[in-house]
């Protein structure tokens, strides 16, 4: 999609506190902001929630369905085994069905496991990457900057207090990367 100083892209981000810590939505448009891109964005974001708890509630169709969206970024948790695979796949594809309907890309935000669980980020990464794939979507790799970020600093400050939920340093991070790769 083309943009100029004059467009206005809408964002609807759907995930849960790895969304909504340190107020992604917000990070992301004042990083757009700083590169000259007008975003708006709206958040539906709750505690331990999954692509199927969203979809399941139903206001999410609702929210789609206005077609007020440019893109609709998605997010669960880390998603490393296979129940979280499946349901990255699964629920992706209606979501996906949803977006094309009322003329929306859809986007992934790859997120991170906690440092307890460092050694699964590959299966993390691999697994987003896969949903992104057969569902025809966008990737946002924001698991892979940390995985990088974390293996050439040797630095944790990504992570804030609890070793699972970003700093801010982290969830500015995952705003670039998700500035980069949608624009």
């Amino acid at each position: 999609m083309p943009e100029t100083k004059d467009t206005t892209i809408n964002i609807l981000f759907i995930g849960n506190s790895l969304t909504y810590t340190n107020d992604l939505p917000k990070l992301v448009k004042s990083h757009a902001k700083t590169k000259g891109i007008k975003i708006k964005t709206h958040m539906v974001a709750l505690p331990n929630y999954a692509l199927e708890d969203h979809w399941n509630d139903g206001n999410i169709q609702q929210l789609i369905a206005t077609g007020k969206y440019d893109y609709v970024i998605i997010q669960q948790g880390p998603s490393s085994q296979q129940e979280g695979r499946d349901m990255l796949i699964d629920y992706g594809k209606k979501y996906a069905a949803l977006c094309n309907k009322h003329h929306a890309r859809l986007a992934y935000f790859m997120v991170w496991p906690s440092l307890q669980y460092h050694h699964t980020q590959d299966t993390v990464i691999q697994n987003y990457h896969d949903a992104a794939t057969i569902n025809n979507a966008i990737i946002l790799p924001v698991g892979i900057t940390w995985k990088e970020y974390l293996n050439s600093s040797k630095s944790n400050d990504y992570y804030g207090p609890d070793g699972f939920h970003p700093s801010l340093k982290g969830s500015k991070a995952a705003a670039a990367t998700i500035i980069s790769h949608l624009f």
